[in-house]
């Protein structure tokens, strides 16, 4: 029996082995390192690809690996399940069958005795090759195990991986019977096997209950309109083929029951021949083609390979968007341009594992059924996306691929006419393009072309690794014709499933929806079905939303005298840097570069603009002069800085083309508008959170795409201004944007659901004729209040004033007097939100405001609201269920507070009756409209404010002395606490911090120090798959020297190639990655040590990171000969330092080679010589220093349970 986890489990740490042995065997043969280059370079040539060889060729040989271990796979399951006579691998120990494949293995080496077990699990795959259906799995011309093969000692270790017996019980580990042929459990392999792989293709199974339900509105019909006889189907993007194992299933039945005296074998071919599928993932098509086979030779009752016909199965790898032929679209010529209306023959370039005689087969003929699940992805290669842009009008912006694959699966279905029906499509995809920028194109040229029939908004069901689990999915049904009808059957989401189903197929939001899709004007608790005019889908973007939902925004569209961009000058980012990593940075590490006031502007982020405020965590490099005129910074730390990342930052892409071919400076950033810079009157928001915030801001920041600012329009007074941001700030806009825009992940409450709040959208929202100044003037000043004179950030300065230092009496009134604000801040917002309610003439039947809007409201603390009561009311009744109040750490309470006033006792029941009794209300008085308050904690905030202050302390110069008198030292944690000791101030704020006057100083320095600090050598920052690209980034300015060197290198590489980014899973801690990130830019505040410990102190050596490679090599340099001459360290401790010491070379030649004026040397050589010297002084050749790793801990291993 198949134990699919522990498969799973066991195979990824197969695959780990496998990576690094082939990638090991591919360096040590030129002539397979020279293959691969030359199919990588013309994946080049044809625009395929724009990655570099090394990351072209990490994908290549995680498939080869994968490969390895799914043909292995195949063979297993085959002899487990007696599908050959003599296994060849493996098979269960009480059948025989495990003995005899030892003994075929035994045979074959006493006739190979020269060969390896690489060479024996080749000729398996070849023998089986040969059996009737398995041709085109072990393909020696597309199957890369041929090609790229793994040494001999790692294909014995799989061979015996599939050979594992359980100690206590005997059975095998991995046993591949199953009586029933279930292929289930490779789908599974498909998805997670790879998590590279997984991220590249998007991999993502569709579960079963959702292919019947798109198969039942596509090839069911079309097999009735068509005839079973000539309906084809394809997935063009099948993965692992659930629904190509789906349609095959109904096509049998569907032959078996039209003919059933029908020899079952040909009723078996005739149902592959309808079933096509292609996949561009190479191991995806492999599982597919399996699962066919096998379904195959159930349907046809043989037991036997080597009984079965020879199965032909459609199924191909390659790019559905680009190979086989282009159809177009029904549309006339003048509805289209070129790249709209192209038809011709696809892609004639293919990869080694594709075929491209089967794809362009496959996909230059139409089909009377297209289904599938597209991925959802951006697309990363930036060659690759432009090849996609160019062929399909629906590549709009940042596009998803749901929108050209939308595109494509219309184009591949039977184009219907005159006398011709039309092909019927199915797809799930991401709901996306309904809100987002880029789905205008889609929305408004590519689908009011086609028949849509249906839009399903799935985005509230329960479905394994979608929705709550992932991105938010819609369904779309449609034929390829023009459309026939002018209303389009809509099925609205109006909440989401209230907990996970035992039996997902079964959740009520699907039962709704499959009960519900037939049935026009039906309402449940959870989907709405209308029938909508076309045209209203013709305009992007889409507002869906059931219940009510749509006709509150209608009710709020007609309130408004003019949008948002009738009252504004622009509404945007003022930077788009193309390389944040390189430009943002905190106040403490631009203090560590050397940078001037004149070289940073406060920058604000849209996680940092939340309930009215904005605060400036970050600071961006600012290159430009007075003028605004780009302009190299003139600290020479900052040129180094921005040097470092040069061939990444010339790459960067415009519209137009590259920095270089549109004009502009290569260290500048992409994108600069300087009249919204100049303009100083903003309006903030965060573009993704779960609710709306905006802040009002004064003064020149930069705001980038996370914060895009609303800019104040020339001639408006402040006052409207004011009113504005009042609006923003609304409960009703809250609530009419989340009706345009795009949920960017499933979550299980509506209100923790984040929205992508684009600027696109918001210039749409109305704006009421009458605007709330002084509520939110009110509301400002408290908020300002708050942050800029309460909050602990500001209250733990020691800038002078009275209140330093601070203390424990004087923290906990803060803390009293920042709650109390709060609670102010929430009885004005309240008041706030009922206001707007009224501006935009949602309350029926109110004459006097006075009944809702209360003057000088008590301070009303989160759960006394008047929609929590209404809440707690129905979660006390057992209508609703929320985690509401526990989540923001307050309590449901049923009845008004009696300490409030009787008069706002009063309106706070007002309120109350009106949710109850008024549908438009009771829609936008909801949690996931109103806002949640959900700052910090004080502690929290505290302790970080508290934790900063330390840090920053420990890198002041006190500490880290340097004149011309004194070099700079390495020191350890140890001796740096040993100063912090005599800082009175230190340990003041320390005592604070640690919530205890005796506090031990040595621990706390070595805590604070440990997550700040990143080791010095890449050895000890890097796994080996960082390391083999830091291996890219050092070649990269090795090249970036010899081009400033004035040598013309295009002859020679072209372009400097640029290298991958990190990702966290290159680093061996977490905390380096937080440190660095993906340009691995060295934000660290100090240079760790380790294993370099001196004997009496015991503790990690660090040097402060704002020191200059000079000064890193002179204290390195000078610990290195006290370690030697004083300490009498053995030559394989210092090996690390030397090594350290030859890694600074390149940067010391590079920056300090002019001649020294203390030394009269030039630094840069000194250090070489100095290094080579010492290190043949000690024994060692320079690759001997560059080789070393340090001697790697033995952790013990816990033993596998046995098997219950």
């Amino acid at each position: 029996m198949i134990n699919a986890p522990q498969l799973l489990t066991d195979l990824k740490r197969r695959l780990s082995v496998l990576e690094d042995d082939l990638r090991e065997r591919i360096n040590t043969l030129p002539d397979l390192k020279a293959s691969l280059n030359a199919e990588w370079q013309a994946a080049r040539d044809a625009n395929r690809t724009a990655e570099t060889i090394e990351s072209w060729s990490d994908q290549v040989i995680t498939q080869a690996c994968v490969h390895w271990l799914l043909s292995c796979v195949f063979l297993r399951f085959i002899e487990d399940n007696i599908l050959v006579e003599r296994p060849w691998i493996g098979g269960t120990p009480d059948s025989g069958r495990l003995n005899l494949a030892r003994d075929r293995h035994e045979a074959y080496f006493r006739a190979h005795p020269l060969e390896s077990d690489r060479e024996y699990l080749l000729a398996c795959f070849t023998e089986a090759g040969s059996l009737p259906g398995l041709h085109t799995f072990f393909d020696q011309a597309h199957n890369p195990v041929f090609r790229l093969g793994i040494s001999g000692d790692a294909a014995m270790g799989l061979r015996q991986f599939w050979q594992q017996q359980d100690p206590n019980t005997g059975t095998l580990l991995h046993d591949f019977t199953d009586a029933s042929l279930n292929t289930r459990f490779l789908g599974d392999l498909y998805q997670d096997l790879s998590e590279a792989t997984r991220k590249r293709y998007a991999l993502l199974q569709t579960p079963e209950f959702v292919e019947e339900f798109i198969l039942d509105r596509t090839l069911t019909p079309a097999i009735r309109e068509f005839g079973y006889r000539e309906v084809r189907i394809i997935d063009p993007t099948c993965g692992s083929g659930h629904f190509l194992l789906g349609g095959f299933y109904r096509m049998v039945d569907e032959w078996s029951r039209a003919e059933p005296n029908r020899n079952r074998r040909d009723v078996a071919q005739k149902a592959l021949d309808a079933v096509s599928g292609v996949d561009l993932n190479p191991f995806a098509v492999a599982i597919s083609r399996f699962r066919l086979l096998v379904a195959a030779l159930k349907a046809s009752d043989v037991h036997r390979l080597s009984e079965a016909p020879d199965f032909k199965i459609n199924v191909a790898i390659g790019d559905s968007l680009l190979h086989g032929k282009r159809f177009g679209l029904t549309a006339s010529e003048d509805m289209f341009q070129g790249a709209e209306h192209f038809s011709g023959t696809g892609l004639a370039h293919a990869y080694a594992s594709e075929d491209l005689t089967d794809v362009q087969r496959i996909l230059s003929r139409q089909y009377h059924a297209v289904v599938g699940n597209p991925p959802y992805i951006a697309v990363g290669d930036t060659a690759l996306s432009s090849a996609y842009r160019s062929g399909y009008v629906s590549c709009h912006k940042q596009y998803s691929l749901g929108a050209p694959f939308t595109e494509r699966f219309f184009e591949l279905a039977v184009t219907g006419g005159t006398n011709i029906n039309a092909g019927f499509i199915g797809l799930i995809t991401t709901k996306s393009f309904m809100n987002r920028e880029y789905g205008e194109k889609l929305v408004e040229k590519v689908l009011p072309r086609l028949d849509l029939t249906h839009v399903v908004d799935s985005s509230g069901a329960d479905i394994p690794g979608h929705n709550r689990d992932g991105t938010s999915t819609v369904i779309l049904f449609g034929r390829h014709r023009q459309s026939l009808l002018d209303s389009v059957r809509l099925l609205k989401a109006i909440r989401p499933e209230p907990a996970t189903p035992i039996d997902r197929a079964f959740g009520l939001v699907w039962t709704a929806i499959v009960q519900q899709i037939d049935n026009p004007g039906s309402m449940s608790p959870y989907i709405e079905t209308v029938d909508i005019p076309r045209k209203s889908l013709q305009k992007h973007p889409w507002s869906i939303g059931g219940g009510g939902a749509a006709e509150a925004k209608s009710r709020i569209d007609s309130a408004g005298i003019v949008t948002l961009a009738g009252v504004i000058e622009v509404v945007g980012r003022v930077t788009h840097t193309g390389t944040d990593e390189v430009y943002f940075g905190t106040p403490a590490f631009w203090h560590r570069q050397g940078a001037t006031v004149d070289d940073l502007v406060p920058l604000i982020e849209g996680p940092n603009v939340r309930d009215w405020t904005a605060n400036s965590r970050e600071q961006v490099l600012f290159p430009y002069g007075g003028d605004l005129r780009a302009a190299m910074p003139t600290t020479i730390a900052l040129q180094r800085h921005l040097w470092r990342n040069k061939a990444i930052l010339k790459v960067r892409r415009e519209p137009g083309g590259t920095h270089e071919e549109i004009g502009l400076t290569w260290y500048e950033w992409s994108r600069f508008q300087r009249e919204r810079f100049r303009n100083t009157s903003s309006i903030a928001y965060a573009d993704i959170s779960t609710h709306l915030h905006f802040a009002y801001l004064e003064g020149r920041y930069v705001f980038n795409r996370t914060a895009p600012a609303i800019k104040k329009r020339q001639g408006d007074s402040s006052e409207e201004f004011m009113g504005l941001l009042g609006i923003l700030n609304s409960s009703v806009a809250c609530y009419w944007m989340k009706q345009v825009c795009f949920p960017k992940d499933g979550q299980a409450s509506m209100w923790d659901e984040r929205f992508a709040f684009n600027a696109s959208n918001l210039v749409e929202l109305p704006i009421a004729s009458v605007r709330p100044i002084e509520l939110a003037r009110r509301i400002n000043d408290l908020a300002h209040r708050l942050s800029n004179t309460i909050a602990p950030e500001r209250l733990i300065r020691s800038d002078g004033g009275s209140a330093w230092p601070p203390t424990r009496v004087s923290l906990n009134s803060a803390e009293t007097a920042y709650a109390s604000l709060t609670r102010k801040m929430i009885a004005e917002q309240e008041n706030l939100d009922w206001y707007c309610y009224s501006i935009y003439g949602l309350l029926a039947g109110v004459s006097d405001l006075g009944e809702l809007v209360f003057p000088e409201p008590p301070e009303v603390a989160l759960g006394e609201r008047a929609f929590e009561i209404v809440l707690a009311r129905r979660m006390a009744a057992g209508t609703e269920a929320t985690t509401w109040f526990a989540r923001h750490g307050s309590t449901p309470i049923i009845d008004i507070p009696s300490h409030w006033p009787e008069d706002y006792r009063q309106v706070v029941q007002r309120r109350i009756d009106l949710i109850e009794t008024d549908r438009n209300i009771r829609l936008i008085e909801r949690p996931e409209y109103k806002r949640r308050w959900n700052s910090p904690q004080w502690d929290v905030l505290e302790k970080t404010a508290l934790r900063d202050w330390l840090l920053a302390r420990l890198e002041l110069p006190r500490y880290w002395p340097t004149s011309a008198d004194q070099p700079p030292q390495l020191t350890s944690t140890s001796r740096l606490a040993d100063a912090a000791r005599m800082d009175t101030d230190f340990m003041q704020i320390a005592a604070l911090y640690a919530g205890h006057a005796d506090f031990d100083p040595s621990q706390l320095v070595a805590d604070l120090v440990a997550g700040e600090a990143a080791p010095f050598l890449p050895v000890l920052r890097y796994t080996d798959a960082g390391l083999r690209k830091r291996s890219q980034w050092e070649d990269t300015w090795a090249l970036q020297r010899r081009e400033d060197a004035g040598e013309d290198l295009t002859i020679i590489v072209g372009k400097i190639p640029v290298p991958p980014k990190y990702k966290s899973t290159d680093f061996l801690k977490t905390d380096v990655w937080r440190l660095r990130g993906g340009l691995d830019v060295p934000k660290e505040r100090w240079i760790s040590f380790p294993g370099c410990e001196r004997g009496a102190d015991g503790s990690l050596v660090i040097a402060w990171a704002g020191w200059d490679h000079l000064q890193q090599a002179t204290a390195l340099a000078a610990f290195y000969l006290d370690m030697k001459d004083n300490e009498g360290w053995p030559a394989d401790r210092l090996q690390p330092l030397l090594a350290g010491l030859l890694e600074l070379v390149p940067w010391l030649e590079q920056w300090h080679n002019d001649v020294d004026p203390v030394y009269g040397e030039r630094m840069g050589h000194y250090y070489k010589g100095f290094v080579s010297e010492e290190a043949r002084a000690q024994g060692f050749t320079l690759d001997d220093l560059k080789a070393w790793k340090p001697i790697p801990t033995v952790a013990t291993r816990g033993r596998r349970k046995a098997a219950a």
